[in-house]
């Protein structure tokens, strides 16, 4: 029964991989023509702010498409979650938020948590680095012992 559970498991994140590559594909596509559009609009080859937000929030959420793909790989390759690339993809989310965001339709608290939730990320996702890089006491790969 377990052995079944897990075929299943596999072959429901491949689908979900399959779907997210088509999407990552086709928004791709969308940046590109957005970017193409704002580009040919008149004044020719100049963006206006508006549109470089619009473009910059497409690059962001291609970009984390990109990352939930790259966790995607590794549970199929290790069978695990790599808590680093949740961390960076949360990372993505909240700083596009902050790039498209209106400043002037949010108050000063809303502003302040979410500085105080992509600070904490950014805390966490050191920790988990640091942590991860003191679990292998010879990243080199050699022989600590070999001068010895």
């Amino acid at each position: 029964m377990l052995e079944l559970l897990k075929k299943f498991e596999t072959i429901v994140v491949m689908a979900l991989a399959g779907l997210l590559a088509a999407t990552i594909a086709f928004s791709t596509l969308e940046l590109a023509v957005v970017l193409f559009k704002d580009l040919v609009s008149p004044p020719m080859l100049m963006l206006e702010m508006h549109e470089l937000l619009e473009i910059f929030g497409l690059f962001l959420l291609v970009l984390l498409g990109l990352e939930l793909l790259e966790t995607m790989k590794a549970y199929l390759r290790e069978n695990v979650v790599h808590v680093e690339v949740v961390m960076i993809v949360a990372i993505i989310a909240i700083a596009r938020k902050v790039i498209i965001l209106d400043l002037k339709e949010l108050d000063g608290m809303t502003l302040f948590g979410l500085a105080a939730l992509l600070a904490a990320l950014a805390f966490g996702y050191v920790y988990i680095k640091r942590t991860h890089l003191g679990c292998d006491p010879n990243p080199a790969g050699g022989d600590k012992n070999a001068g010895k």
